[in-house]
Parts: C-alpha cells; sequence; structure tokens
C-alpha cells in the first residue's frame, strides 16, 4: 500500500526565484543620492593656492563675490570663465543691484588665486573690483602643514 495524499492537487514546491524588488529599491534610492552629492564634492575648478602659517577661517560674509585666476591667467566669476570685459561689466552690475537691494552693503570679493599666477594679473583683477566699489577683497589661502624637522 503506497502512502500519499488523497489529493489530486500538487503540493507546494519550493520557490527557486529570488526577489529583487527590494535589492533594486535600495539601489535606485543609493543612485539618487550620488546623483545629488556628486557635485557637490567636486570643485570645477583646480586652483594650488598659496599656503601660510597666519591662514585662518573666517565666517564668510553674507554676500559675497568669489573671483578666481587659474595657473593660466584665466578669470572665472563664480567659477565661469569670463574675459576682463565680462568682468567688468558683471562686478559693476553686482555693485550696482547691492547698492540698490541691500542698504547700500557691497559684497565682499573672496580672491582665489593660484600661487604660480603673476602679481600683475592678481592686481589687475582687485583693480576692477575697486572700480566697481567693491574695497573689501579677502585673500583665500590655504593653511600651511607643519613642517617635521628633527
Amino acid at each position: 500500500m503506497a502512502f500519499g495524499r488523497f489529493e489530486r492537487t500538487p503540493g507546494q514546491t519550493p520557490m527557486s526565484d529570488i526577489n529583487v524588488t527590494p535589492l533594486v529599491d535600495v539601489m535606485m534610492v543609493l543612485l539618487v543620492i550620488f546623483i545629488i552629492t556628486a557635485p557637490l564634492m567636486v570643485s570645477a575648478l583646480k586652483l594650488d593656492l598659496p599656503k601660510t602659517e597666519g591662514a585662518q577661517a573666517s565666517s564668510a560674509p553674507s554676500r559675497f563675490v568669489k573671483l578666481s585666476i587659474d595657473a593660466t591667467g584665466k578669470v572665472y566669476l563664480d567659477d565661469k570663465v569670463v574675459t576682463v570685459d565680462e568682468l567688468k561689466h558683471s562686478l559693476n552690475a553686482q555693485a550696482a543691484k547691492a547698492l540698490a537691494t541691500d542698504h547700500g552693503e557691497l559684497p565682499e570679493v573672496q580672491l582665489r588665486a593660484d600661487e604660480r599666477v603673476p602679481y600683475g594679473r592678481v592686481v589687475e583683477v582687485m583693480g576692477l573690483a575697486h572700480q566697481a566699489g567693491m574695497n573689501r577683497i579677502g585673500f583665500v589661502t590655504e593653511r600651511k602643514q607643519p613642517s617635521t624637522q628633527p
């Protein structure tokens, strides 16, 4: 006599497929997070800033204009390459806008210049900012690492 089930329908068989829906959900969330944060971690402009022992972090002003000069002498206004004429026009426009809206307070200029840039080029950019009325200019540097000499 055979022992078995009296029913004619087959019983449950083991499932051999893997449910990948939770895995896909997690991967999509991670992808969105990386897409959003990746541009924030990468600076578009590579500069070798001068290093000084007296460099210290200060509180950033509420309004500032970011000017950068790379090693080849190209000038960047907020990470966009500009010519001298475009820079002059943009600085004058920003100064006029600040005078009209910010109770006459002009923004501070934060100047980042590569250490290989000729001094004349830095002075030229500073002069354009000064002509626009922006007299507060901050030089951005990096802190010099202490040397470990015996």
